[in-house]
């Protein structure tokens, strides 16, 4: 879906609405003109006639008609394609949405491909067109205003992923809970922002240091700024992920802890059950043994007298023996 089309002079739109794909290739792209195209999901038949109109490459196209792009930059014979990963925390929720947005630069355009329900740039294009000095620039400048939008969005993401490791920090240390399950969630989102800042690091390094000799110098303390608070908000993730290994191997510790308190109270459990059958076992054998109707047991029990003293006598005893041998086993 196209989005917003337009054309400008020495920074200045020329058009007060979107215009066609047509009229912004048929647009006169020189001397301080370019278009700025952005576009939402296009379909197959739109990245067509982008390419057409264009000349684009089509491995590039096929790219930026396909989201799950790793953020690069990429040159092609006369113009530059462009993987940005977007990411914001959607508020009264915990999960961090990610989003892309891809870029063609090259010679009077610039044309992005948003994927994603976030990541608009309609407030981008809003603070250009109030710095038409900065936007006469050329179309450069429009992927230094993306980019700067993308980074700074960043840093809300990064906080909040300490937030919530410091509420897992909690849970753990003062609630005694599991949180494997959400450690292993922020441990995810970590990753995916760090495959996402960490690509651009060497293309703004190399941006510094005179690598697009094409851009207009003006533009590069823009970039370096940016780069800079990339540097930032990658140092801080690798701080959370460091944060969030030691809160896991808290976690751990924990886990082992209560697994350990399982154990003693099984072992104890098994001990108790243990003395109570061993206590049982020479009783049942006796009991077992004179309930037999053998001839010489009819013939001699034949009192109270005999009964307590074999009978009862043999259980005594044995429960004697069996005492003896607790106390002497620490047993009882």
């Amino acid at each position: 879906m196209l989005v917003d089309c337009a054309h400008y002079v020495r920074g200045i739109r020329q058009d007060h609405g979107p215009t066609t794909l047509e009229g912004a290739a048929a647009c006169p792209r020189r001397g301080g003109s370019f278009v700025w195209l952005e576009l939402y999901e296009p379909g197959t038949a739109v990245m067509a006639e982008l390419r057409a109109r264009f000349g684009l490459h089509e491995l590039a196209v096929e790219d930026a008609a396909r989201a799950h792009q790793r953020p690069k930059v990429e040159g092609y014979d006369d113009f530059y394609f462009l993987v940005f990963r977007t990411a914001r925390v959607r508020a009264g929720q915990e999960e961090v949405e990610f989003g892309e947005v891809h870029v063609f630069l090259g010679p009077g355009y610039v044309i992005a491909v948003r994927h994603g329900d976030h990541g608009d740039l309609a407030g981008v294009r809003r603070r250009l067109e109030h710095r038409p000095g900065l936007l006469k620039s050329g179309p450069a400048a429009v992927v230094w205003g993306i980019l700067d939008v993308v980074v700074d969005d960043y840093s809300p993401v990064v906080e909040e992923i300490e937030n919530d490791i410091e509420a897992v920090e909690h849970r753990i240390f003062a609630e005694h809970a599991d949180a494997t399950e959400r450690i292993h969630e922020l441990k995810q989102e970590l990753n995916y922002l760090h495959r996402a800042v960490h690509p651009l690091l060497v293309p703004l390094e190399a941006m510094e240091h005179g690598a697009f000799a094409q851009m207009d110098p003006g533009l590069l303390r823009y970039f370096r700024d940016i780069s800079d608070h990339l540097r930032y908000v990658h140092d801080e993730v690798l701080a959370r992920r460091e944060q969030l290994n030691s809160a896991f191997e808290a976690n751990a510790a924990l886990i082992s802890v209560r697994q350990n308190e399982i154990s003693v109270r099984q072992n104890e459990t098994v001990k108790q059950l243990t003395i109570v059958a061993t206590v049982f076992l020479p009783l049942s054998f006796v009991v077992g043994f004179f309930g037999q109707n053998f001839g010489w047991m009819v013939d001699h029990i034949d009192s109270l007298a005999a009964f307590l003293a074999l009978a009862i006598g043999s259980l005594v005893l044995s429960l004697a023996a069996l005492y003896a041998w607790f106390r002497r086993g620490g047993f009882a």
